[in-house]
């Protein structure tokens, strides 16, 4: 297994900790940080491991398939934890959640019919938006960062949507394809 394809895996066994760290009081009094430190140090091995796969022509098919995996049950369990703890309404995270699918099935059928659908800008926007509305919601630093957490948490909404209805009308190709 190549150095990206570990950091996935790492990435991915950093979920479970993350959501226990930030459903119990595990921590004390550090417990805020511990899942500051543990997202945002997976959120860097997403980064690192795709520059490193392209860099030093690593890409695999687990890559490809596991990479965006990590990053969707990632971002998704730190969200689905924040409906329990009162930092996000539900419908938010059902709209977040239901791009995500509705995106992972259009790559299946194209994959299957032998199209590669790449990620584009909006979707890349609306990553990082959504991890730095996470870092936020998980620091709570409060004061005016009251206000910048709500900002973050409105654009990643909107740039979900957006990059939904982007990918669905460059992708539209996709919806009657048949094998």
């Amino acid at each position: 297994m190549n150095t990206p394809n570990k950091l996935t895996v790492m990435r991915m066994i950093m979920v479970p900790f993350l959501v226990v760290f930030m459903l119990t009081g595990w921590g004390g009094q550090a417990n805020r940080w511990i899942c500051l430190v543990l997202f945002a140090a997976a959120s860097i091995t997403d980064w690192f491991d795709g520059y490193l796969a392209r860099k030093n022509n690593l890409v695999t098919n687990f890559g490809k398939f596991m990479d965006p995996l990590a990053d969707k049950l990632l971002v998704c369990s730190a969200l689905i934890c924040f409906i329990e703890l009162g930092k996000l309404p539900a419908w938010i995270v059902i709209i977040i959640i239901a791009r995500e699918f509705i995106i992972s099935g259009f790559r299946l059928i194209a994959a299957e019919n032998g199209v590669v659908i790449a990620a584009n800008y909006w979707g890349k926007f609306k990553t990082v938006s959504q991890m730095i509305m996470i870092i936020l919601l998980i620091a709570d630093p409060g004061g005016i960062f009251d206000v910048i957490t709500q900002v973050f948490v409105w654009l990643s909404v909107i740039l979900t949507v957006i990059s939904l209805l982007t990918y669905i009308m460059q992708n539209k190709s996709v919806l009657s394809m048949q094998k």
